[in-house]
C-alpha cells in the first residue's frame, strides 16, 4: 500500500502535556511525547494507521503474544539541529532490520511507508517534545506484536505495529562496569540473537540482576558453547581497541545483533584509516592484550548508549581496568563525529539523517 502524508488520519490531543515536563531532569524511558502512530495487520494487509494521543491499550487477556511472545521492536533517536529542526539518524537502517526480525518471528513485514512515513508524520507532530540541551535526543521506539485471541501455539494472524516517543537523556551517565558472562547464554547459532525480539531481554533479566547486585552495570555475554568468544553487552555493541586495531565481535553467525550504531562506528573508522577487524574474539585474547598493555580502550555502541566507554571489564578473578576516559583517543573522536552527524552540526556525506 502507498501512504501519502493525505493517508495517515492524525487526532490531536486536546491538551499537550509538555509544560510538565522538566527538561533539566530527563530520566531514561519515564516521559512519553503526546501522540503515537498505530497501524493494524488484519486478512493478510495492513489497514491505514492513524496517529491518536497516547494511551493505555485494551486487550483480551488471551491476546497471543502475552502467551507465545511474539513481539519485536527498534530503537531510533530523533535530534535538533541548531535551528531546532527535527533529524531521525539513520530509520531505513532499522526498518530493514525491523522486518528481518519480523521474518525471524513469524511476523509481517511493515511496509516502509508505514514506517517511515508515519514515524516522520509523528516527530513533525510532537517535534517539541526533542529536548535540546547537550546530548539529549527523542528515543522513538517502533514495536509489533500478535493479536490473536487465541490460547494456542501457532503463528499468529493478527498484529499491532505501534511507535510511541520519549524524550530522552544520556543512558549512561558515567563510564560502565561489565562483567564478562560464562554461565548464562544468550544466543547459540539458529536461535534468535540477530534479533530485537523481547525475548532476548526476557531471558536476561535474572543474570543482570545478579550481576548488578555484584556491583556491575551490564554483561558481556559470551558463546554457548565454549563461553571463551565474546559477543554483545546487553544492551549494545562492544569494541575493543588493541594495538592500533579496533576490533569487534563479527555478526555471521546470527548470535550478535547487527546494530545500527555497530555499523556507523565502522563506517567513521574505516573511513579515517583505522583498522577494524570483524572477526571472533576470545576473552584470553582481551586478557592478554590488558596484562601486555595493549589494551587501550573497550566501548559499546547503541542507540540508547550511543558511545558508552567501559571503565573495567571483570573476568573470574580478573578485573581489567582501562585507562582514564579523557585519555582516549577513538571512543571521544567516534562520539564527537557522531554527535555532529546527529545534531547537523557537519554535512552529512552519507545520508545518514532524515530531515522531518
Amino acid at each position: 500500500m502507498g501512504v501519502s502524508s493525505m493517508d495517515i488520519s492524525i487526532n490531536k490531543v486536546e491538551k499537550s502535556r509538555l509544560s510538565e515536563v522538566d527538561f533539566a531532569d530527563i530520566q531514561f524511558g519515564k516521559i512519553y511525547s503526546d501522540h503515537m502512530l498505530i497501524a493494524y495487520y488484519e486478512n493478510g494487509a495492513w489497514l491505514k494507521p492513524e496517529i491518536v494521543p497516547f494511551h493505555n491499550l485494551s486487550l483480551s487477556p488471551a491476546t497471543t503474544f502475552i502467551h507465545y511472545g511474539q513481539a519485536i521492536f527498534e530503537g531510533i533517536k530523533a535530534y535538533k539541529d541548531a535551528d531546532g529542526n527535527p533529524l531521525i539518524f539513520r530509520p531505513r537502517d532499522n526498518w530493514k532490520r525491523m522486518n528481518t526480525s519480523a521474518h525471524r518471528m513469524a511476523m509481517p513485514d511493515v511496509p516502509e511507508d508505514i514506517f517511515i512515513e508515519g514515524m516522520r508524520q509523528l516527530i513533525n507532530l510532537d517535534r517539541d517534545w526533542i529536548p535540546s540541551s547537550p546530548d539529549t535526543a527523542l528515543y522513538i521506539r517502533p514495536f509489533m506484536f500478535a493479536t490473536d485471541e487465541f490460547i494456542g501455539v501457532k503463528p499468529a494472524e493478527k498484529f499491532t505495529f505501534m511507535i510511541i516517543t520519549s524524550p530522552a537523556g544520556p543512558y549512561y551517565s558515567k563510564p560502565v562496569s561489565i562483567y564478562v558472562q560464562d554461565k548464562y547464554v544468550r544466543a547459540f547459532p539458529g536461535g534468535i540473537g540477530f534479533t530485537k525480539a523481547a525475548g532476548n531481554y526476557g531471558m536476561s533479566m535474572l543474570p543482570t540482576m545478579e550481576i548488578r547486585k555484584m556491583g556491575y552495570d551490564q554483561i558481556l555475554w559470551t558463546d554457548g558453547f565454549e563461553h571463551k568468544y565474546v559477543q554483545e553487552i546487553g544492551t549494545m555493541n562492544v569494541f575493543f581497541v588493541i594495538g592500533n586495531k579496533v576490533i569487534t565481535p563479527d555478526i555471521k553467525h546470527d548470535t550478535i545483533l547487527a546494530g545500527v550504531t555497530r555499523d556507523s562506528v565502522i563506517t567513521l573508522l574505516r573511513d579515517k584509516g583505522i583498522i577494524v577487524e570483524e572477526r571472533t574474539l576470545g576473552i584470553d585474547e582481551i586478557e592478554t592484550a590488558y596484562h601486555n598493555g595493549q589494551l587501550k580502550e573497550a566501548f559499546g555502541t547503541g542507540t540508547a548508549a550511543s558511545i558508552a566507554p567501559i571503565a573495567a571489564l571483570t573476568y573470574h578473578d580478573t578485573k581489567m581496568e582501562l585507562p582514564p576516559v579523557e585519555t582516549w583517543e577513538t571512543a571521544n573522536w567516534l562520539k564527537k563525529e557522531l554527535g555532529d552527524i546527529r545534531y547537523g552540526r557537519t554535512k552529512d556525506t552519507k545520508g545518514w539523517t532524515l530531515a522531518v
